[in-house]
């Protein structure tokens, strides 16, 4: 026998027991604006069957207008000459497909969020926005790596459950794990030195010969990315995970990454960005925006162009004198030249304290913001 639908609950407060309640009965402690806030969450959740039948009216009509501008084009009548050409279409070796599939390298990225108690609401729902976006980078990149949500619980998962309606279940190539980053460590090692564990394409396409590739295979490293690290990161290695604190805080609790790393006794490290990025004022990036970086260096072996392509330009960041970024790493393709899919904040000194995502044009449920 099903249990019946539990109420929207959001923040610990149950919506709908709010809506019903007094005002007089209300819990005094509540702030205008918390009361505001659950008030606008609960007209949301209201709406929220509405949205979905104007996102349904919508993908209908611009159907059918597709097929209407289709079938003002084909004649009524065709020959069969052209009804020949329709089931033996040209071929163009020149042209460039626009749905080629990108390449599974043997590296693995890991966001660890196990810091859901030190968060507050609103930072919960840019790491759950951070979050989305890093898997649709990765989704989307040329060279794709193995992707790792680790402690995912909490505030966090029921986010992801119950606002973001679940979607991220349908999300292909990622592990969402309840167990925390060492296990999810363990996990990508094992996957990266499958039959099927990936290609040494890329930046790693420096690799050719079959020694250096099974010297790789033995010899990848395990890497905590953060800010407090003396040690500066100056390539990606195949078969190697790297961990990205999947923490928004505005910098409250400095140093909690570096900490959480050294007390598990791991190697760490920061990305490069001194190295080559001037800086006009301290900036921090979010926790996408690292994943998005170390993406395009698989793609270019360049951190310069890497770090121009990616950062915002409103950090008012600009290379170094004397540094050269490449159009792409010679003898590798990009993603629109790649038809082979193969085996199956930081700050001037380079820190990396995910701040507040700022998703571009990408929503939480990895969908145009348009129409939500």
């Amino acid at each position: 026998m099903s249990s019946p639908e539990e109420p929207p609950v959001h923040g610990g407060v149950n919506l709908e027991q709010l809506s019903n309640s007094p005002p007089e009965q209300l819990d005094p402690p509540l702030s205008k604006n918390k009361l505001k806030k659950l008030m606008r969450d609960r007209k949301w959740e209201e709406g929220r069957e509405k949205r979905r039948e104007l996102r349904k009216i919508k993908a209908k009509e611009r159907k059918e207008r597709k097929r209407a501008a289709r079938d003002s084009n084909v004649p009524s009548e065709p020959t069969s000459e052209k009804r020949k050409a329709s089931v033996e279409p040209e071929v163009n070796p020149g042209k460039k497909s626009k749905h080629l599939k990108s390449v599974q390298i043997p590296v693995s990225f890991v966001i660890d969020c196990d810091f859901d108690e030190l968060m507050r609401d609103g930072e919960r729902t840019s790491l759950a926005s951070q979050v989305t976006r890093s898997y649709s980078e990765n989704h989307k990149a040329p060279f794709r790596s193995y992707l790792f949500i680790s402690s995912f619980g909490g505030n966090l998962k029921q986010r992801f459950d119950t606002v973001l309606s679940a979607s991220h279940h349908n999300w292909k190539g990622v592990k969402f794990l309840e167990s925390d980053f060492v296990s999810a460590i363990s996990q990508a090692a094992e996957v990266m030195k499958t039959d099927g564990g990936g290609r040494l394409a890329g930046a790693f396409g420096k690799y050719e010969t079959m020694e250096e590739a099974e010297a790789t295979s033995t010899s990848g490293e395990v890497v905590y990315l953060t800010s407090d690290s003396p040690e500066t990161l100056t390539e990606l290695k195949p078969y190697s995970t790297y961990i990205i604190g999947g923490i928004v805080d505005k910098n409250r609790h400095k140093g909690i990454c570096y900490k959480r790393a050294l007390d598990r006794g791991m190697k760490t490290a920061k990305l490069p960005i001194g190295d080559y990025m001037k800086m006009t004022s301290r900036f921090v990036l979010a926790t996408n925006h690292v994943v998005e970086i170390m993406l395009r260096w698989l793609e270019l072996g360049d951190w310069g162009k890497a770090f121009i392509e990616v950062i915002p330009q409103r950090k008012g960041g600009v290379l170094r004198d004397g540094i050269a970024v490449l159009d792409k790493l010679p003898g590798t393709t990009t993603q629109d030249e790649e038809v082979d899919e193969g085996a199956s904040g930081q700050n001037q000194e380079g820190e990396i304290t995910p701040l507040e995502n700022d998703a571009d044009e990408v929503s939480e449920k990895g969908l145009p913001r348009e129409g939500l």
